[in-house]
């Protein structure tokens, strides 16, 4: 896939969450709009060791493409080994993740220590690019804490390697999500490179799209805290760049949609294990409409479909009728 072309089209991307970004998620986002989607980070020794829960990470639709698998790991036959089944899954692309911050991913190496190891990293790009034919991408921070800003310096290697695209949330690992992303630092690094960026960081509304492009001038923008519970900021953020305005949805319109999620929750993952992954996207769904506590406390008290459907569908019908 050329990613200059796609984010001509539609710049707007989705960003790889665990536990967020699932085939079903990934559905619903892409019916709003939503220009490319990564998957949840998939570990490479899973797959080498076959893991099934793994495996289903790569489960994804036509209908989902593009689609970029990201993928983590720091041991250079890892990389040799499992790239090769990556790319039997028929992604468009894969992204190496140099960025996660989460402890269990950082003390084995992974994610944003690589931050720290510039050159264990280059060695890693090249061999994932060597190992397949898939265009290859990063996703990092601006470093690993304020003493240590490599996002430039990363960008630089990754261009020199043959990256397709760089993505860069403008925190550093020390910071997790506290503070503010740093747009200068996402702009320096853009200023700096030919290949395409995609800027994230505190995007959450689509006036956050607009000013995040202008602000780096980079091609795409990368949502992930913003997409939870809000498929919306892709559609409506894709009405705002092309007609200069949008609409948000009304509360029972939100509610609708949390029941859609729901059922088709249920659909892939089964009953039980459905309606408990739902708990926290019917929270984010309901995040700041009318009677949500009460809501929030009776969907976590049941793992039943039947049950979650009424409490939600008795919500709507008072929010329409308030």
């Amino acid at each position: 896939m050329d990613f200059r072309a796609t984010f001509s089209k539609n710049p707007l991307v989705l960003a790889p969450m665990a536990g967020v970004t699932d085939y079903v998620y990934r559905n619903i986002v892409k019916q709003h709009n939503c220009g490319l989607m990564y998957t949840e980070m998939v570990s490479l020794k899973g797959l080498i060791y076959d893991n099934k829960k793994t495996k289903k990470i790569l489960d994804f639709t036509d209908q989902q493409r593009p689609i970029v698998a990201q993928v983590f790991g720091s041991k250079l036959s890892d990389f040799e080994r499992g790239i090769p089944i990556v790319e039997s899954s028929k992604v468009d692309a894969i992204d190496i993740n140099m960025g996660c911050p989460t402890p269990k991913i950082v003390k084995n190496g992974d994610g944003a220590a690589l931050l720290k190891d510039i050159y264990l990293a280059e060695k890693i790009l090249l061999t994932t690019i060597r190992s397949t034919k898939c265009p290859v991408t990063i996703k990092i921070r601006l470093g690993w804490d304020e003493s240590n800003i490599v996002a430039k310096d990363f960008v630089k290697m990754a261009e020199n390697a043959g990256a397709a695209a760089v993505a860069i949330h403008g925190r550093t690992r020390e910071q997790f999500y506290s503070g503010s992303a740093n747009w200068d630092r996402i702009a320096e690094a853009k200023a700096d490179t030919s290949i395409p960026i995609l800027a994230n960081g505190d995007v959450f509304k689509p006036e956050d799209v607009v000013k995040i492009m202008e602000y780096t001038g980079c091609e795409g923008v990368m949502i992930g805290r913003g997409a939870m519970g809000n498929p919306w900021i892709f559609s409506n953020s894709l009405n705002l760049l092309e007609k200069g305005h949008y609409k948000q949805p009304s509360p029972p319109e939100i509610i609708e949609q949390a029941i859609v999620h729901l059922q088709k929750q249920v659909d892939y993952f089964g009953e039980t294990l459905g309606v408990k992954m739902m708990r926290k996207h019917i929270a984010w769904y309901l995040k700041g409409l009318s009677g949500s506590a009460k809501v929030k406390r009776e969907i976590h008290s049941t793992d039943k479909l039947k049950c979650a459907l009424e409490i939600l569908e008795k919500h709507k019908k008072q929010l329409e009728n308030s």
